[in-house]
């Protein structure tokens, strides 16, 4: 009698395997062996298009330009000061990477030359915007600086070698800024200089 009932159980735990087997057969599918390749069939019946960015446009209009011009103002100024004094870690942040080397590169030059530039600056005639245009995130503003300086350059002996310390100059300068405009710094950066 001991063995009926381990036969019914082996029966029962058999009854139960399959039934699992069959749902999971009906759930999972069967392979046949003639199946397409998967990843080959994916790629040809669906092509990956790159998502489409939605351009920000940075609206450049006259109060933006009014307030821009006042701040290329004071950079001029303050670049034009410091460069002449040759403390150009004071406008580091104010110029990108190749202006900065090579403002830095001209002043190592007067330093081994041992002269010197003295420059007074007067004012500014005008700033007016030339052009800008957007190129993805970065915005290009070019602005025609007219100004006056007084302006020298002198030996080691403290000789004049260019320039004249007792005439003003009229001095016209084109110079390139530009700004990441998803940036969270909101300044400007010189990127070019064109006399």
């Amino acid at each position: 009698m001991n063995y009926s009932f381990e036969y019914i159980d082996i029966i029962l735990l058999a009854m139960i395997a399959g039934f699992i087997f069959l749902r999971l057969r009906g759930i999972l599918g069967k392979k046949t062996g003639h199946e397409e390749d998967v990843t080959s069939s994916f790629a040809r019946d669906y092509e990956f298009k790159k998502p489409t960015v939605k351009k920000e446009v940075y609206e450049f209009d006259e109060d933006a330009k009014k307030e821009f011009l006042k701040g290329a103002k004071v950079a001029y100024e303050t670049i034009i000061t410091s460069f002449a004094k040759g403390k150009i870690s004071e406008i580091k942040s104010l110029l990108n990477k190749d202006v900065y080397n090579s403002f830095n590169e001209a002043i190592k030059e007067r330093s081994s030359k041992q002269i010197k530039n003295e420059t007074t600056f007067i004012g500014i005639n005008s700033a007016e915007i030339k052009d800008h245009n957007q190129k993805n995130d970065l915005l290009e503003v070019s602005v025609n600086f007219i100004c006056e300086i007084i302006t020298c350059i002198k030996d080691k002996e403290n000789k004049i070698i260019s320039g004249d310390p007792q005439k003003i100059k009229r001095v016209n300068d084109t110079w390139k800024f530009s700004r990441n405009i998803k940036s969270q710094n909101p300044n400007w950066q010189l990127i070019e200089t064109e006399v």
